[in-house]
């Protein structure tokens, strides 16, 4: 496993397997911008955001999700829902982790900030 991001977003897919969520896609790529993971949570698309740190140098992992960073989320979820045939309620979380010497902390947050 490479980077830090690689590490926190397998820790992401294995924190939502084991709460009940199934993973659609990792790492969708659209020319405006990548959702980390796109996932079922019941009859909701979720679409995840995974913010993962090894200090607070940079601040909480959350505070990277900026505006902008959430308009680039909220363009690829729609070019994801318009390749798909069937509508379905969805919403956008962000998975905050930190990687430290003293363990990891893994944040949850549902309906992090408003769609489209």
């Amino acid at each position: 496993m490479g980077s830090i991001g690689d590490k926190g977003e397998e820790l992401a897919v294995k924190f939502l397997k084991k709460n009940g969520y199934k993973i659609i896609k990792r790492n969708y790529r659209t020319p405006t911008g990548e959702i980390d993971i796109i996932a079922k949570d019941g009859d909701k698309l979720v679409f995840v955001e995974v913010k993962t740190r090894t200090d607070s140098l940079f601040g909480h992992p959350v505070e990277a999700v900026d505006y902008r960073k959430q308009r680039k989320i909220k363009t690829a979820a729609l070019h994801y829902l318009a390749t798909q045939k069937k509508e379905m309620p969805a919403r956008f979380d962000i998975i905050s982790i930190r990687i430290g010497p003293d363990g990891k902390t893994i944040e949850h947050l549902k309906d992090a900030f408003e769609g489209p």
